[in-house]
């Protein structure tokens, strides 16, 4: 991420450093993607440590995911009237206290709680922080710029998430929580200093940010990350169990495999917003039966270690290929209500999350094993793949307000 420095548009005032400012937004995604996809790593020593099974250890990541639900359009609509930065900076606030409170729970139901409360504020921190970046940037690169924040997300799948998991199973799973809360305060502190003040729309409101939810296309672009995306997750949640169990890998190479997904993640983040900047639907048509054909070629893949840890990073950057198309979607869908529509896309992928996993779980308790969470899941990107074409049939008919 390259940083940008612009001349002086006011008197006394230098343009924002884009580089600088996008990169401590994604700062803020690095530290939620270490909370959200660490859990799936640790499920194993987080079951030992609370001495649940594992069905209840995949309800902490369904806890998270509905925080996300509920909190996304929620604290996106309350928080229309403040400035953009103020309310990134108080998202990353609640998300940091949140995920602190987890390193001290003291049972399963403690847990579940601050699971929950830590993904409140996930939604609603991702949208703003699209919303700032496709702000600083030309319209034509405004794919670019969600990308390059959805990249923090990506990121700590390659590095946060694989050090995470290391050190949860070396010194303990608990530790996860005190370096998400250590990441988020870094995160608070580089959107202090780098991201500029933009104050709020003169007709901001709530009212305002709702009327995104009178839209069709914008139900239709939520419902294709619901179904499409929730392939993605019914193979992560399960993926330590299924390298382990199935491909043979020992437990201490998950890291490893982490990491791998995390590089395809990368990948797929980068390639996708390239794509969305060309065509947004162009670009669901295209990643969507191929994230098909990858979760089942990955089903057959995961009997053999190293076809298993190819089909890890083709799985990973398949999937991230449709966050920056379906981020830029709402956005077009809903121009005058950004900040909740940009919120909603992680609610709906968070119901992905809670979709798979439930899934995911659901396939392996009926005794079909810990493949057949991938083909479940490519089951449901075909579904979403039909949401998409239905979504593009329908905008042919009332194409969508500039």
């Amino acid at each position: 991420m390259s940083s940008v420095l612009s001349p002086s548009t006011a008197a006394g005032t230098k343009a924002p450093n884009i580089g600088m400012a996008i990169f401590a937004l994604a700062m803020g995604g690095v530290g939620i993607g270490v909370t959200e996809f660490t859990m799936m790593g640790l499920l194993k020593e987080v079951e030992q440590g609370l001495g649940i099974s594992t069905p209840e250890a995949g309800h902490l990541i369904s806890a998270y995911a509905l925080g996300v639900v509920v909190g996304a359009p929620l604290l996106a609509a309350v928080g229309a009237k403040l400035p953009r930065k103020k309310l990134a900076l108080g998202l990353l606030l609640l998300f940091t206290v949140a995920n602190l409170s987890s390193f001290i729970a003291p049972d399963y139901g403690s847990m579940l709680l601050s699971r929950f409360a830590a993904g409140l504020p996930h939604g609603a921190f991702f949208g703003v922080a699209a919303v700032i970046a496709a702000s600083l940037v030309p319209a034509t690169r405004r794919g670019w710029a969600i990308s390059m924040v959805m990249a923090g997300l990506s990121v700590s799948n390659v590095v946060g998430v694989p050090f995470a998991t290391w050190l949860g199973q070396t010194f303990g799973w608990r530790l996860l929580f005190v370096l998400v809360g250590a990441i988020g305060l870094l995160a608070l502190a580089m959107v202090w200093k780098f991201v500029p003040f933009q104050a709020a729309h003169p007709d901001a409101s709530i009212r305002r940010e709702l009327g995104a939810l009178k839209r069709l296309q914008v139900w239709l672009a939520l419902l294709v990350g619901i179904v499409g995306f929730g392939g993605f997750f019914a193979t992560y949640t399960y993926i330590a169990h299924t390298m382990t169990a199935v491909a043979g890998i020992p437990s201490a190479l998950i890291p490893l495999v982490v990491a791998l997904y995390g590089l395809g993640m990368v990948a797929g983040n980068i390639v996708g917003g390239r794509l969305a900047d060309k065509s947004v639907m162009g670009t669901l048509y295209r990643v969507l039966p191929a994230v098909a054909v990858a979760l089942v070629v990955y089903a057959v893949a995961a009997h053999w270690p190293w076809s298993a840890m190819v089909m890890v990073f083709v799985v990973g950057a398949s999937g991230s290929m449709l966050i920056p198309a379906l981020q830029t979607r709402l956005l077009d869908a809903s121009p005058d209500a950004p900040s909740l529509a940009s919120s909603l896309n992680h609610a709906a992928l968070n119901v992905a999350n809670a979709l798979g996993a439930f899934l995911g779980g659901l396939v392996i308790a009926l005794g079909w094993g810990f493949t057949a969470p991938a083909l479940v899941g490519a089951v449901l990107a075909l579904l979403g793949f039909g949401v998409a074409l239905f979504s593009g049939l329908m905008e042919r008919k009332r194409p969508l307000a500039a």
